[in-house]
């Protein structure tokens, strides 16, 4: 959220990477389709940048927000170890931070608990009767393409699944498929 802690993370190979991404985040602001930023956070080293974070989201008003605790990959000397991945429960608690700070423009619309990872969802898009729509309607998309007329994200939105609902009982878990825990075990979601 800041040239600094993208530097540090990132190790971008151009001089002008500051810049070049907030003109990236500027272009996006003019797309007039899906757009969306993922935030990986690593802990000790950039979930304290709320306030930096929630002015590029204002600044390029992508239409979702995915948050996302980093994972640990290992390797000899990692600079990243365990004990920079945040748990479940802090990236929510660092999403409602971000949501809070943006005012009323987004909500927490999706979550999977394993993947670590939360969405959040441009409300007056995606949010109908109270129900999400963050899912894409591909065969509306495809058809839309085709047609060679001008259409926007909203025009190809599928209801989000009842289990992919952020507070669902399934935290993001499709019960149709069969989570394997230690040991080679099936899990319930």
């Amino acid at each position: 959220a800041t040239p600094e802690s993208l530097k540090a993370i990132d190790r971008p190979l151009f001089k002008d990477y500051w810049e070049r991404f907030i003109g990236s985040i500027d272009a996006l602001s003019k797309k007039g389709q899906r757009t969306v930023f993922r935030l990986t956070l690593v802990k000790g080293w950039n979930m304290d940048e709320i306030k930096n974070y929630v002015t590029l989201i204002e600044r390029g008003r992508p239409d979702f927000v995915e948050i996302k605790g980093v994972t640990y990959c290992g390797g000899k000397r990692p600079i990243i170890g365990m004990k920079n991945v945040p748990w479940h429960q802090e990236v929510i608690e660092f999403s409602q931070a971000v949501c809070s700070s943006l005012g009323e423009t987004y909500e927490l619309a999706s979550e999977h608990e394993h993947s670590c990872c939360i969405l959040l969802a441009n409300k007056s898009k995606f949010k109908r009767n109270d129900q999400w729509y963050t899912w894409i309607d591909f065969d509306k998309f495809l058809e839309l393409q085709a047609s060679g007329e001008p259409f926007t994200a909203e025009d190809y939105i599928e209801k989000t699944p009842d289990w992919a609902v952020f507070g669902a009982k399934e935290r993001g878990f499709d019960p149709v498929e069969t989570r394997v825990g230690a040991q080679n075990r099936p899990q319930g979601c």
